[in-house]
């Protein structure tokens, strides 16, 4: 175990460093809770309402570029930021979060197709199929690593005329990504990804609710 260990820390160290710049945003996962404590509809409501409130102050902050629900539960915010760190403290002052209603991740983002913008009220809420990529790294494949991500990376730029594909990003070389598409991607399209055949990455769908032009799409 230990070997193997050393081994994927070798190549996550190459692979990492096309990834060395500091990102421009910093993504957060609010990620469904199914263990959250059961609260009062009243106490929920009021919690909300502070998770709302909060949003609008960051985003007229200039902190908060994008946030958006997920079908289901959970949603996302991306940040103007180049630290995890200050985001971590600026997610302190969320009431949904001080009461630990989701799990949450902060990731770096990295931009491949689209980019992120901030869009001013009024505006349209939009609804995108929003693919996850998570990577499930085993003894079985850890030597692939670095040919697997460049052929799933590669598959992915050869989507790019065959769907409306809104965004495109990763969270560096091998903590995964997201694909963000106007409209639906076949499931066969999707398991046909040389990552996923090989059982390197796990691809989780959902629909995400945001403000269109959030990824400065037209």
């Amino acid at each position: 175990m230990k070997h193997l260990s050393f081994i994927a820390f070798l190549l996550i160290i190459g692979l990492k460093t096309t990834m060395a710049q500091l990102p421009e945003h910093i993504f957060v996962f609010l990620n469904k809770k199914t263990d959250k404590l059961e609260l009062p509809e009243e106490e929920i409501k009021k919690i909300m309402e502070g998770h709302l409130a909060n949003i609008k102050r960051l985003a007229s902050e200039g902190k908060l570029i994008a946030a958006g629900p997920f079908d289901g539960g959970g949603g996302i915010f991306i940040f103007k930021s180049n630290s995890i760190d200050q985001v971590k403290e600026w997610l302190k002052t969320d009431p949904g979060i001080q009461a630990n209603r989701w799990n949450i991740e902060v990731l770096p983002y990295y931009s491949r197709l689209g980019s992120v913008c901030a869009v001013n009220e009024p505006y349209k809420m939009v609804t995108y199929q929003f693919i996850r990529y998570t990577p499930y790294i085993s003894k079985d494949n850890i030597t692939q690593l670095p040919e697997i991500f460049r052929k799933h990376h590669e598959y992915l730029k050869a989507q790019r005329n065959s769907f409306n594909i809104v965004t495109e990003a990763v969270f560096g070389e091998v903590d995964g990504g997201i694909l963000v598409v106007n409209g639906e991607v076949p499931i066969q399209v999707i398991e046909s990804d040389p990552g996923i055949t090989i059982g390197l990455l796990e691809a989780e769908i959902k629909n995400l609710w945001i403000a269109q032009g959030a990824f400065c799409e037209q």
